[in-house]
């Protein structure tokens, strides 16, 4: 009930902002960005699947992850149009400021709304900021990248850890091979997913069979 309620005020702001602003279909999908990041919030210090009830919520700061990001520089990130945004939202993410970090990504999508990386660099920011959390508004921003973009390699590979670690192995393991199918035989990449494939298989293999 929690997620319909979230949603449907979602909705309903983009409505009245949209209508009531006037704004061109141009900046409709910044407007989705933005209520996409509240959502996030929600889904990282809420319970949406619970009833309502009191709680104490405890202090927690999310970490930046150093590796990640020269993940991301590695994989495919290019220092065009879209690296200051990067640049600047790594900054912040370091600082601990995360959701600030994916706000100022808001404004590169402002300027640059098809760029691929920024998309990348939303997701990963949003996953963050939820400390390791797939929220809707992250996944949603990894699959915008891989619509624009279907030949990059950058969305599949952190969409695919961001499921992994949220328990979604099937999913994962599917990105990442379609990935290994697209690279050389050689590649350290097509090497490293290889193995992550390897591990998601002797995990599922381990798991107790369901009742039949």
């Amino acid at each position: 009930m929690g997620w319909i309620s979230a949603i449907g005020l979602a909705v309903l702001a983009a409505g009245a902002i949209i209508a009531i602003g006037r704004l061109p279909r141009t900046s409709w999908e910044l407007v989705g960005a933005a209520l996409l990041i509240g959502i996030a919030g929600y889904a990282w210090q809420g319970s949406p699947s619970l009833a309502g009830s009191p709680r104490s919520v405890k202090d927690v700061t999310p970490v930046f992850d150093e590796k990640l990001a020269e993940q991301r520089r590695a994989i495919g990130e290019r220092y065009g149009a879209a690296g200051q945004w990067l640049i600047m939202s790594d900054g912040l993410g370091r600082a601990g400021k995360t959701k600030d970090a994916a706000n100022i990504l808001i404004s590169g999508l402002r300027d640059n709304p098809r760029d691929p990386n920024l998309w990348v660099g939303m997701g990963n920011a949003l996953v963050s900021h939820g400390n390791g959390i797939l929220s809707p508004a992250a996944e949603y921003s990894y699959r915008r990248a891989m619509e624009l973009a279907p030949d990059e390699l950058s969305a599949p590979y952190f969409f695919g850890l961001a499921l992994a670690n949220s328990g979604q192995l099937d999913g994962a393991r599917s990105l990442w091979a379609g990935m290994v199918e697209k690279l050389p035989e050689n590649s350290e990449l097509r090497t490293e997913l290889e193995s992550k494939i390897a591990l998601i298989d002797r995990a599922q293999m381990a798991q107790p069979a369901g009742p039949r």
